[in-house]
């Protein structure tokens, strides 16, 4: 008797551990079951190289002195602080100056997308030089990223020549202007044709052309028709900060667009490169005083117009 339930014992331990395999289970209660593909981030980042979380680091409790609120030159790349100020970043769809949307980071300041990278793979070209005038957003491995009416799926990061992990919207790498200071500054918007605030969902802000149609919007270079653009065409200018020259070591910014565009910098134009028929305007939102530009104008003087553009009015 006593032997025969030893027996019956002993089956139903063995009936037991297969049950507890079958469910992926062991006998010691841990699981062997192999995590869900579902339960890794919807925006294809590691879960061990970001942290994303909604809300502003504020709401999430970030501490003091760290992340976008490190300030100085420690807040850009290179800084004695730079580890403090990789600990966060923080993403939320705002305004600043006349960009509405545009990405804004935890100080307030506009983040930017260079026309030279890609997206799609993600690619940043701003090195060296460029990265002191335009600082990338880097973070560090586990590093968090707090967002605010941005889409997680369209966050990621991208590995930058140097190593750095820099912060990626809708595919785009995102910088900021060294020369913008405070929250609102929107300086680097247009400057040399190719820099633009970038819009939550990775488009360019201020009347940009899209990535999509961007092969369609004529060349800075395009020598202007003597002839009015269609109604409602889309037409650029790039307005250089000094007199005398239109090249590449002259400070400048682009605009383009449909009807009337407000300049990222404005009274700092002393010459003018436009693609078609535009009007300039001493104001903001095409007001104040105008004069209809056909064509290229390398010194504003001569028609009363140097350092005096606000606005520029297309189509």
């Amino acid at each position: 008797m006593f032997r025969k339930s030893v027996v019956t014992l002993a089956a139903l331990v063995a009936a037991g551990t297969a049950l507890l395999s079958a469910c992926g289970g062991s006998v010691d209660g841990s699981s062997s079951a192999a995590p869900q593909a579902s339960e890794s981030v919807s925006s294809g980042i590691d879960e061990n190289t970001l942290n994303l979380l909604t809300g502003t680091a504020e709401e999430n409790n970030a501490e003091k002195g760290t992340g976008d609120w490190v300030t100085g030159v420690e807040g850009l790349r290179g800084g004695s602080k730079q580890g403090a100020a990789q600990k966060w970043v923080q993403l939320s769809a705002g305004s600043a100056g006349a960009l509405n949307p545009v990405v804004v980071n935890g100080s307030g300041l506009t983040l930017y997308r260079f026309d030279n990278d890609t997206a799609s793979p993600s690619k940043s070209t701003c090195n060296g030089d460029c990265a002191k005038k335009w600082p990338p957003v880097t973070v560090a491995p586990g590093s968090k990223v707090f967002f605010t009416g941005l889409k997680k799926a369209d966050l990621g990061v991208v590995k930058r020549d140097d190593g750095d992990l820099q912060v990626t919207v809708k595919g785009w790498p995102v910088y900021r202007f060294a020369q913008d200071q405070k929250a609102g500054d929107t300086l680097g918007q247009g400057v040399g044709g190719t820099w633009f605030g970038v819009t939550p969902d990775g488009q360019k802000a201020g009347g940009g052309a899209d990535d999509d149609d961007s092969a369609n919007a004529p060349a800075p270079t395009t020598p202007a028709p003597t002839t009015p653009a269609p109604a409602g065409a889309r037409g650029s200018a790039l307005l250089f900060d000094d007199a005398g020259t239109f090249s590449e070591s002259n400070a400048s910014q682009g605009l383009s667009g449909v009807g009337c565009q407000n300049a990222g910098r404005d009274d700092v134009a002393s010459a003018i490169r436009p693609t078609g028929p535009v009007k300039i305007w001493s104001e903001k939102d095409c007001k104040g005083k105008s004069l209809v530009v056909t064509e290229d104008i390398i010194d504003l003087r001569t028609v009363g117009f140097d350092n005096t553009i606000s606005s520029v009015f297309f189509g």
